[in-house]
């Protein structure tokens, strides 16, 4: 026997800036404030480099936010400062972080995965606005 259930495992993040380049940086922010409990924890000591094809918004920020995420998974490396330029052929990124430490990293959502589903990137007229769900 088997029937279906409605199961929502998902987080919306919101992020308002004032250009493209904030509005990713503070992306990846909330990103790694929904997967540690206190992201003051994590000490910007080690940077990491990004380079991200694309020229639509949507999808660099889904690149993007997929990228630093698998930083985490694969290398268990948190961020928690991140710069960023976007131009009309993507988006260069550093990220500073350390490697997780569950001595001194309490993990809150496990992320699985970006998601594509309520995706938006678009012009406001305070700035810029991101609505992105990421699956827990």
């Amino acid at each position: 026997m088997f029937e279906n259930f409605d199961h929502t495992a998902d987080l919306g993040l919101r992020v308002r800036a004032a250009d493209l380049a904030t509005l990713f940086a503070e992306a990846a922010e909330a990103l790694f404030a929904a997967i540690v409990a206190d992201p003051a924890t994590i000490q910007p000591r080690e940077a990491t480099t990004f380079t991200i094809p694309g020229t639509d918004p949507d999808d660099l920020l889904f690149d993007w936010l997929r990228a630093v995420l698998f930083q985490f998974d694969g290398e268990h490396r948190l961020f928690r400062r991140f710069e960023v330029t976007v131009n009309a052929d993507g988006l260069t990124a550093t990220a500073w972080g350390e490697p997780l430490d569950r001595t001194r990293h309490e993990l809150d959502h496990e992320v699985k995965a970006i998601t594509y589903h309520g995706l938006k990137v678009e012009r406001t007229p305070d700035g810029w606005l991101a609505e992105v769900i990421v699956d827990i």
